[in-house]
């Protein structure tokens, strides 16, 4: 899915610069210094597109995403300049249009970045018939933090300092926690940071798709991480369950992309269906087996909450995620997804925030 994805944009992009190049000629400066000469026209717009070119070669993901967002709410300028002309039955003679979809461009990617580094806390409430210990339960989570994308490993232990500050019963974390641009100097900064939370049951962890490396060419390796984790107090689940204060369970599933792993119901067969059951997947993708297997509680990540406009909808649509963001409630199992912490590649979310979530469990 993502490279159908990846190579629609790169056909969009190509698109977007060949629109992008011819428009120029419209703006009144390009008109004024070219005149009549076609020849002056060409050199003054293409430095302009030789430099977007050279963005996109040089920040691919950055530079195509941006280029193609320009290309859309350029077209939306121009469809509304012919509606304006319709209406008013004559030319204008200043060209609007290309400056106002670039200002637009601008206006709405910087929002997408600040949502993109801005990490917002979202909390919700959840009820239970059955019995917790003192009564209740507040699990913090977080997902995607991809240590090195929007932060490094010192701005990470700062969101851990933040998330501290909550009283976190727990914490879990849903995977892709590293990716293959995480150094490993940022990866034992993050590590240590964790070994210096304070909660009252541990911190728990389960593998996202990226956390393994997918091309060996970053310093460390899954196991390193495994064992660094594990070093500063976190316990790492796969297919495992634990039982905490004999109270409620951390179910911790190895992520889809692993070749084995244990089917929900086998996982889950031998728990006592009377103690609450928290369940940490990676990708929400299993949705039925899981409340079928008693599951109270679904915590996921991996969607970065849909990102970008379509992201979210094509996941959706093609099967891949069964949900995208949020709470989702059915019969007696409740879903949440998170946005994640951070993002992977795209700088930009405009389709949702950034986040680390409060869970507050309570006895009815």
């Amino acid at each position: 899915m993502w490279l159908f994805i990846f190579g629609g944009f790169i056909v969009l992009a190509i698109i977007s610069i060949i629109f992008i190049y011819r428009k120029l000629r419209c703006f009144g400066i390009v008109k004024k210094i070219a005149g009549d000469s076609g020849k002056k026209s060409v050199l003054i717009r293409l430095p302009i597109i030789f430099a977007l070119i050279a963005w996109c070669f040089l920040d691919t993901v950055t530079g195509v995403i941006s280029v193609v967002h320009l290309f859309f709410f350029w077209l939306v300028a121009e469809l509304l300049g012919f509606i304006v002309k319709k209406i008013s039955k004559k030319d204008s003679s200043i060209y609007w249009q290309g400056g106002l979809a670039i200002l637009v461009t601008v206006a709405y990617l910087s929002a997408g970045w600040y949502f993109a580094h801005h990490v917002y806390e979202t909390d919700y409430e959840l009820h239970t018939d059955k019995e917790l210990s003192k009564g209740s339960i507040r699990a913090a989570v977080i997902g995607d933090s991809h240590v090195g994308s929007t932060f490094d490993g010192d701005g990470f232990a700062g969101y851990m300092k933040e998330i501290e500050k909550a009283s976190p019963d727990v914490l879990v974390i849903v995977g892709d926690y590293v990716d293959d641009d995480t150094s490993k100097d940022d990866m034992e900064k993050s590590c240590r940071a964790l070994g210096e939370l304070k909660t009252k049951y541990g911190i728990y962890y389960v593998y996202g798709n990226h956390d393994r490396g997918y091309y060996n060419s970053r310093g460390f390796s899954a196991e390193e991480l495994e064992a660094e984790l594990t070093k500063n107090g976190v316990k790492v689940l796969k297919d495992e369950t634990e039982l905490i204060a004999d109270s409620f369970y951390i179910v911790g599933r190895k992520d889809r992309s692993f070749t084995e792993r244990l089917p929900m119901a086998e996982l889950t067969k031998e728990l006592d269906p009377s103690k609450y059951m928290i369940v940490l997947d990676h990708q929400p993708h299993d949705f039925e087996a899981e409340k079928n297997a008693g599951a109270d509680l679904v915590l996921c990540g991996h969607t970065h909450g849909g990102q970008m406009f379509p992201i979210g909808i094509t996941g959706e649509l093609s099967g891949a995620n069964e949900m995208t963001y949020g709470l989702r409630t059915d019969g007696n199992t409740n879903y949440i997804v998170t946005s994640g912490i951070s993002d992977w590649a795209i700088p930009y979310k405009t389709a949702t925030i950034s986040e680390y979530v409060i869970i507050d469990i309570k006895n009815h």
